[in-house]
C-alpha cells in the first residue's frame, strides 16, 4: 500500500484524486498525526510538497526518508519532498531569485524507470535544490532549475522539483512510480 504523507501542499488534493481515478491504494497521513512505528506497513511512500516550513515537519520527514532509504522503501519527495531528501543526506537548498510558478520543460538525460526524454510539467516553487549530496543523482533538469528530478544511488527513491500531479507527463511520472 502507498502512503502519502501530507505536508500541506495546495497541491495534495490534485494528487490524492489522481491516485483515486486510477484506483491506486493509499493511505494519506499529515506528518503530525503520522505514526512512525506504522511505516512498515507500506510498500512505497510519496512526500508532497507544503506551504511553510515548520521544523517538526522536518524532521518527521527527515525520518521517513531514513527509513525508506534503510528499508529499501519506493519513495518519491514531490517539490518540498524533493528538497528535504536532499537536506536529509547532506545536500543544501537555497530561496529562488524568484517564484518559479507555470509551465516548464524538462530534459531528461539520464536513463531511469519513471521518466524519458523530456516532460511538460507544472512548477510552483520558492526553493530549489543548490548542491546534491554525493549519494544522490541528477536525472533532469530545465532552463530554471538544474535540478528537476534526482534520485537516490541506484534505489527506487526519486524526488522532483516540479509537481507531477498538475500536468499529463507528471501524471504518467506517479504511474510509472506507482507500479515499480
Amino acid at each position: 500500500m502507498l502512503l502519502v504523507v501530507d505536508n500541506g501542499s495546495i497541491y495534495t488534493k490534485n494528487l490524492t484524486d489522481f491516485l483515486n481515478k486510477k484506483n491506486i491504494l493509499f493511505k494519506e497521513q499529515t506528518p503530525q498525526l503520522l505514526d512512525l512505528n506504522l511505516l512498515e506497513n507500506y510498500d512505497s511512500i510519496i512526500l508532497s510538497g507544503r506551504r511553510k516550513n515548520e521544523k517538526k515537519i522536518n524532521e518527521i520527514n527527515s525520518k521517513v526518508i531514513t527509513y525508506s532509504i534503510k528499508n529499501e522503501i519506493k519513495l518519491l519527495g514531490i517539490c518540498y519532498g524533493a528538497e528535504i531528501l536532499a537536506l536529509t543526506l547532506g545536500g543544501t537548498i537555497r530561496k529562488t531569485l524568484s517564484l518559479h510558478k507555470g509551465n516548464e520543460t524538462i530534459k531528461i538525460f539520464k536513463e531511469n524507470p519513471i521518466s524519458s526524454d523530456s516532460l511538460d510539467v507544472f512548477e510552483s516553487h520558492g526553493f530549489e535544490i543548490s548542491k546534491l549530496p554525493n549519494t544522490l543523482v541528477s536525472l533532469a533538469e530545465s532552463k530554471h532549475c538544474k535540478y528537476e528530478i534526482i534520485q537516490y544511488e541506484k534505489n527506487l527513491i526519486f524526488g522532483t522539483q516540479f509537481h507531477p500531479e498538475m500536468s499529463q507527463d507528471g501524471h504518467d511520472l506517479i504511474e510509472k512510480f506507482c507500479s515499480l
